[in-house]
């Protein structure tokens, strides 16, 4: 059977895909946005969505990743002339773009990693005393972490413990010695451990690995294409290593994320009320924000509104959502749309994600941006330093500057569209194996890969990344994902793309009856009434922000454990529909060398070298089981990754009727 049955898998197409939507006029799927756009025609307000259209005809050689930029003889743009074919070094295609992939990959990495190292101080700090406004909420998690990790829990107390852990945490920034980091070799299978080692790929230190990119990448250094992918993909694992860490951390530090109902949409920013929205992603602001905010309720009465209303956008946002309930009002790309309501009177930014035309917008409003960290500063904005020994106190400055400013706004540019929906949240991989031992207690994974053995269910999908100008806001997040769950595929979601659903209405037991297929429904039915869910479960499940798709990742490997497999029989893919960030290629780096299919809605600066795009779209198979998907056209990434799934569960059916006629373990390879 072929990997790829009935579906295209011709020559490379990205780039007139996207060249045909730059003419398209609907540019975002989401009709709160939609309002807020044509509000900024009528008003004269220039967006992302502008910005991005004048930026037309954007150039060839950078889409296509054959511009070299690494040392000032350039930069040089590679031609298909003779003597242009090589930069002024003799760099050919494949070189330059390779080198260009692992530069993202570092870039990605260095976000998560420094993102990671921020919780682990944080965390080291309440464990010595020096920060008394947070608490370890989530004991039971710090022990299970402690102890995959191989720090002795008998006899210690939590702070004891947590400052072990923390340290334990810590060291896998910048090990000298080359032991391999514990937070990736603790949370993978044997399989996937013996392939890392044996492709030489494993990290020892996540600076490290990141700092061997940059230097390979540089003038005079690595030329060889497979090996800087490689390097690359060493800085990838780290990548997942320092987002595992993360994830583990926050638990221990704010809890462990269980269901909760909220809402989501512009809607959900209240007029009557101070409104706050925290964005970027670290939880340690965020956190006390919303701490400081009911706090502060009668300060906010006293200034004649209701209280102080906080809000998220992107994944502080998702964060806040996910263990709290706050509402999120926006992705990535409607960012700007919060401040257009003319009702935000603050904007708290963290790191990541940030554009810097915030800022600009928020001159033609009341809304006060207000930055935190010394790294994500906006010129002429506020700047409240924030330090996890007084965070409480930094948080109140914040919340009496969205005060005063809720004094100054003006009625009669208010506009919130009233687009706000139901939507549930907060769905950890605890929360998973919670809800799966409703119906199995001894082993819960079993009910997931059961389904999926018997025909219940088509497998499953991770939907990832961010969301993207090239194409239009939220669409291809949206309609891949009715496609999946109209052939019975369980879906979970991560950062802007769980965002996307929470927005549209389908993170809600409603949109099971109106979406999934009917294998999809019965599944989820069971589990509903196993867990005494009168309202039913959501049909895409909400496992947190981008940094959390170790959450994911680890649910595939509990599925290849019970399976008795490799990640690479799994049957589970990965979508990034409208990827941006260079999070989103260092994550579906580490996908690929896990063993996944990962699909690319967009498509990246590759398609000028063949070597390179066939690396990472076939021989990244043969190496380690999973490749890319490089599809611009939502219907057709649907039906690829449907494909994807059934050569899997072909694959698997087989080799375990093998292995059963035979009386023998199933296959090791793929």
């Amino acid at each position: 059977m072929p990997r790829y049955r009935g579906v295209y898998v011709g020559q490379i197409r990205g780039q007139a895909a996207a060249r045909k939507r730059e003419k398209e006029v609907v540019r975002t799927s989401d009709p709160a946005t939609a309002e807020m756009l044509q509000r900024a025609e009528k008003e004269g307000v220039i967006t992302a969505f502008h910005r991005y259209l004048a930026q037309q005809p954007q150039c060839a050689f950078g889409l296509t990743g054959i511009c070299c930029r690494i040392c000032i003889q350039g930069p040089c743009r590679v031609k298909r002339d003779e003597v242009g074919s090589r930069g002024v070094c003799g760099a050919s295609d494949y070189t330059i773009v390779a080198r260009n992939v692992a530069r993202y990959i570092a870039g990605g990495a260095s976000a998560h990693s420094d993102h990671a190292r921020h919780i682990a101080r944080t965390l080291l700090e309440v464990a010595e005393g020096r920060a008394p406004d947070y608490r370890i909420a989530d004991p039971e998690k710090l022990r299970r972490v402690a102890r995959r990790v191989g720090v002795p829990t008998d006899g210690k107390s939590d702070r004891d413990l947590a400052k072990e852990v923390a340290l334990r945490a810590l060291e896998e920034f910048g090990r000298a010695a080359d032991e391999p980091c514990v937070f990736l070799t603790s949370t993978i299978t044997e399989g996937r451990r013996r392939k890392f080692k044996n492709c030489d790929i494993v990290p020892y230190a996540i600076d490290r690995s990141i700092v061997q990119v940059l230097h390979g990448t540089t003038m005079g250094m690595d030329a060889d294409p497979v090996n800087i992918i490689f390097t690359g993909l060493r800085a990838a694992l780290a990548d997942y290593t320092g987002m595992h860490i993360a994830t583990d951390l926050s638990d221990v530090l704010f809890g462990t994320p269980r269901p909760v109902r909220t809402e989501a949409n512009l809607g959900a920013i209240d007029p009557d009320y101070v409104n706050i929205a925290t964005h970027g992603h670290n939880p340690t602001l965020s956190e006390m924000v919303l701490a400081a905010a009911e706090e502060l309720k009668a300060e906010a009465q006293a200034a004649g509104a209701k209280g102080v209303r906080v809000v998220g956008i992107c994944c502080t946002g998702n964060e806040l959502l996910m263990r709290q309930g706050v509402p999120l009002a926006a992705n990535q790309s409607a960012q700007e749309m919060a401040i257009m309501t003319g009702a935000l009177d603050a904007m708290i930014v963290d790191v990541q994600c940030i554009m810097p035309a915030v800022k600009t917008l928020a001159e033609c409003y009341h809304t006060r941006v207000i930055t935190t960290h010394p790294l994500a500063k906006l010129p002429a904005s506020y700047h409240v330093a924030f330090r996890e020994e007084d965070a409480l106190a930094s948080a109140r400055e914040m919340v009496r500057l969205a005060i005063e400013a809720y004094k100054e706004r003006d009625p009669d540019r208010v506009h919130i569209p009233s687009h706000r929906v139901a939507t549930m949240a907060g769905f950890s991989l605890e929360a998973l194996l919670e809800l799966f031992g409703n119906v199995d207690r001894e082993r819960p994974v079993r009910v997931l890969t059961d389904a999926i053995r018997e025909g219940q269910l088509a497998g499953v999908c991770l939907f990832a990344g961010c969301t993207n100008q090239r194409v239009p806001h939220d669409t291809s997040h949206l309609t891949i994902l009715k496609t999946l769950v109209e052939n019975d595929v369980f879906c979970v979601a991560t950062g802007c793309a769980a965002g996307a659903f929470a927005r549209a209405g389908l993170a809600t037991p409603a949109a099971v009856e109106q979406y999934a297929g009917e294998g999809l429904r019965r599944f989820l039915g069971r589990l509903a009434e196993a867990a005494g869910l009168e309202d039913g479960l959501p049909l895409v499940f909400h496992m947190g922000s981008c940094v959390d798709n170790t959450r994911a990742a680890d649910l595939c490997t509990a599925m290849a454990e019970e399976m008795g497999v490799d990640v690479p029989k799994v049957p589970f893919v990965a979508s990034a529909p409208e990827a941006m960030h260079e999070k989103a290629v260092s994550i579906g780096s580490w996908c690929v060398a896990m063993g996944l299919p990962v699909h690319v809605g967009i498509m990246p600066p590759v398609e000028g070298s063949p070597l390179v795009y066939g690396i990472l779209t076939q021989i990244a198979h043969d190496v380690y089981g999973g490749h890319f998907i490089f599809e611009m056209e939502p219907q057709a990434a649907a039906e690829k990754l449907l494909a994807a799934l059934e050569y899997r569960r072909w694959k698997l059916g087989i080799h375990q009727a093998a292995a059963k006629k035979f009386e023998t373990l199933v296959a090791a390879h793929w």
